[in-house]
């Protein structure tokens, strides 16, 4: 399909960790198709992240989950008017739903153009297939970046075979207190998720941060709410020389990520953010395969673990040893 000058739509509405192995695809349709403009659906609350991306033209939100809680509010009625306003107001050559949900592929109706998706066998909700133009089988046991990019390729003709290109350009971290957190070499350390399953034991990361203060990085730890804060301090404590850093919105976390020497996290959306923004990144993976969702990026990273298998503190201070050697071997710029 020869897009030209047209608009392509990419619908990744969530969540964090999805929105950012969509990205490559923009790279991709920028590359192949360097006339077109790339608009993004997405949820309010990632918002940020593909309005980082070098080609995304325009971010268009939606509010699916604070919908559900009001659905017959007229403040709803008009979030919802107005942004099927937006997406009417262009025709687009191609709507790509790499969500392959009944709520993202119910979203892409609302836009103007040929719709793509997963096939029955591939979407991750078999009937959303039922709602888009042209389907596309795509194995479901390819990483979830691959999967997006081949309905790029099917759609617009892109390059799937290429290296990734996460295209993000993170703001500057603003405000005093970034400022001197980040002044000495830093690494950041991410030990939260959202399922107990996905978690790592806290005598595991105090052994990384230990390993990482003795090799003269100071760790530095994000909390996104007042539980998790909680018990991000009482992690901390046992931690020579470690910040929690203050709750931040993702343009602030971005800069942040951007500029740590190391990253170690867990299987979420900020360690997935923090390759793609080119950390080099351990990710640590207790509850699914990293074959699936591993951490990928412009940098090296290493995934370590897999389903019901958490890696040993060990295992994880020797893939950051051999990430810190490789960055230590990189030509400096002049």
């Amino acid at each position: 399909m020869d897009t030209g000058g047209a608009r392509v739509l990419i619908v990744k509405t969530s969540s964090m960790g999805d929105v950012v192995h969509a990205l490559p695809l923009a790279s991709d349709l920028a590359r192949r198709h360097p006339q077109a403009r790339i608009d993004w659906l997405v949820e309010e609350s990632f918002a940020a992240i593909p309005r980082m991306h070098s080609n995304v033209d325009r971010v268009i939100t939606v509010a699916v989950r604070r919908w559900r809680r009001s659905p017959l509010s007229p403040a709803t009625w008009r979030e919802v008017r107005a942004a099927k306003d937006q997406l009417r107001a262009e025709r687009y050559a191609a709507v790509i739903d790499c969500q392959g949900l009944l709520k993202s592929a119910w979203l892409a109706r609302w836009a103007s153009g040929p719709r793509w998706g997963f096939d029955w066998s591939s979407a991750r909700e078999p009937l959303a297939a039922l709602l888009y133009t042209s389907v596309v089988a795509v194995p479901r046991d390819q990483h979830a970046i691959a999967r997006n990019r081949a309905l790029g390729h099917a759609a617009c003709g892109t390059d799937a075979a290429a290296a990734p290109v996460f295209g993000l350009i993170a703001p500057p971290a603003a405000g005093r207190p970034w400022a001197e957190a980040t002044a000495k070499p830093y690494a950041v350390l991410l030990t939260n998720a959202s399922r107990p399953t996905k978690r790592w034991p806290d005598q595991r990361w105090r052994a990384v941060a230990g390993a990482l203060h003795g090799r003269g990085l100071h760790p530095l730890l994000f909390a996104g709410s007042a539980a998790e804060e909680q018990d991000t301090r009482r992690r901390a404590a046992g931690m020579a020389d470690a910040w929690v850093a203050p709750r931040a919105g993702i343009d602030t976390v971005a800069a942040v990520l951007a500029g740590a020497r190391i990253v170690v996290g867990l299987d979420t959306g900020l360690s997935h953010l923090a390759a793609a923004l080119g950390a080099p990144t351990v990710g640590i993976f207790c509850d699914y395969d990293p074959g699936l969702v591993g951490i990928t990026g412009s940098a090296p990273c290493v995934s370590l673990g897999g389903v019901n298998a958490a890696p040993a503190a060990e295992a994880v201070v020797a893939a950051v040893d051999e990430l810190l050697a490789v960055r230590a071997a990189r030509p400096t710029s002049p």
